[in-house]
């Protein structure tokens, strides 16, 4: 698993105006809280932060975050964006114990996708109901995913949250509320094929014979 950094300083000028000027300084504002401990206002490095956000494996990882020349274990709990500029506006970290098992949302890799036998051999399509997963377990056994592999999955056939493979000591907490939680992550489907309608336009009345049209006009005028 990759190792990723954080280095934090204290912010005691709080509020909207005071967040705008951070920004303009290249910083983020930021809050940790958890493990029995009072919240604590930060700031981040923009571009520390913006760096590690573009890999994925950052989002469900274990982060060491270095405030005032201590080092301490934190997770990414939250992230607040502009809604129209590529800019992140606040950040939530949370305070990890290792005794303590954390809950995190993971995505799943969908493995053979393209070669899975449904699709591959009979034609079929993927249809993807999950892309990721809520699970809870103790920091050191946090995985960056979960896997799912679909090369033996069939026209018809689907897979469950209970059909993972789940990592020792990693839970789902779908599964863990029992009957009724074991939703499809994903299946293959022939597609349907719809027949194409007549639109050919109707053929027009044949035209009435020009002796018989004659005939008529001279019995109306007798």
């Amino acid at each position: 698993m990759a190792k990723y950094e954080l280095a934090a300083e204290a912010r005691e000028d709080l509020g909207k105006g005071a967040s705008r000027r951070l920004r303009r300084l290249n910083k983020i504002p930021a809050v940790l809280y958890g493990a029995g401990r009072p919240a604590w206002s930060l700031t981040l490095k923009e571009n520390q932060l913006m760096r590690n956000l573009q890999e994925e494996a950052f989002y469900a990882a274990i982060i060491e975050l270095e405030y005032e020349g201590k080092k301490q274990k934190v997770f990414l709990r939250d992230l607040q964006r502009h809604p129209a500029k590529q800019l992140v506006l606040h950040v939530d970290l949370q305070r990890v114990r290792d005794d303590v098992e954390m809950t995190v949302v993971l995505p799943i890799h969908f493995l053979n996708e393209e070669t899975a036998y449904g699709i591959k051999m009979e034609g079929g399509r993927l249809q993807r109901n999950l892309s990721d997963i809520e699970i809870v377990c103790l920091p050191g056994v946090l995985p960056e995913y979960i896997e799912l592999d679909l090369a033996d999955l069939k026209v018809g056939e689907a897979v469950h949250l209970s059909d993972l493979k789940m990592p020792e000591g990693v839970r789902s907490t779908e599964l863990e509320q029992g009957e009724g939680h074991d939703h499809a992550i994903a299946s293959i489907f022939v597609p349907k094929v719809v027949e194409e309608e007549d639109t050919a336009a109707p053929e027009a009345p044949e035209a009435p014979d020009s002796d018989v049209a004659g005939d008529a006009t001279d019995e109306a005028e007798d």
